[in-house]
């Protein structure tokens, strides 16, 4: 099937999403909460393009918008960009402290206005993609307490969370840095808890913490955590072949 993006021919598969097809092709799709790991989060709308299906053109979320006929995008056309400017301007609202909203903000020439209160403090833009994330380790240490403006991403009663491993995947995907890591050589801390660290026998690159890796070893019906880290392990798997087959 073929569709058309911003004047250019893309062939794509029926029910693929558009932010992939645009991706594929080179085309840039801005975006805060997809993730390529944790798809259909649709929560920032920042990805919103315009579409047009028989002369009737509509706003859509590129990130959750599945192709099935032949259509034309616009991403970046007067009307998008203007839309975008507005949403861009809520989640500076909401998280003016981060920098990848500002550096947005500064991309689509958002205005400066003090019509929307700010959050002094904030950060977070409620993407959902830390909690997913934990989630889908099988983990569940954290989710959202509150309602409304008082809703935020947080663990079970504000205290250290029993099941939280330390892993900081939900770090990894915070796209606005709201999720605070502090790391040493031996430990590592993160929601009001700290983790000691295991280091790779062989290198000395950090693994993981003992935790996560306990936990990972469990999951993989071992009876003891990790010593090496990945590229070690595939070291030591390729000599052992070289050694078992010969060079």
């Amino acid at each position: 099937m073929k569709i058309v993006i911003d004047n250019k021919p893309c062939v794509c598969e029926p029910g693929e999403y558009l932010m992939d097809i645009a991706a594929r092709n080179g085309i840039y799709i801005p975006s805060l909460c997809h993730h390529d790991g944790l798809p259909g989060q649709a929560c920032c709308r920042v990805c919103i393009v315009e579409i047009e299906i028989g002369g009737k053109r509509n706003l859509v979320t590129a990130c959750v918008y599945p192709v099935e006929q032949e259509l034309t995008v616009f991403t970046n056309n007067e009307y998008v960009e203007r839309q975008r400017r507005m949403v861009l301007e809520l989640l500076r609202s909401k998280a003016p402290q981060s920098a990848e909203v500002t550096r947005l903000c500064e991309q689509y020439s958002v205005p400066q206005s003090d019509r929307l209160e700010k959050e002094k403090d904030g950060k977070c833009i409620l993407c959902g993609l830390c909690v997913n994330a934990c989630r889908s380790l099988g983990t569940g240490a954290i989710g959202t307490a509150g309602r409304g403006v008082d809703k935020v991403v947080t663990t079970p009663y504000d205290e250290p969370s029993l099941a939280c491993v330390g892993c900081a995947s939900c770090a990894a995907v915070c796209p606005t840095g709201c999720i605070e890591v502090a790391e040493s050589e031996n430990q590592r801390t993160i929601w009001n808890k700290t983790f000691p660290l295991v280091a790779c026998t062989s290198c000395g690159a950090v693994i993981g913490t003992l935790m996560e890796l306990w936990r990972a070893a469990q999951k993989a019906g071992a009876d003891e955590p990790a010593e090496l880290c990945v590229t070690c392990r595939k070291k030591a798997i390729t000599d052992v072949m070289a050694a078992t087959y010969g060079r």
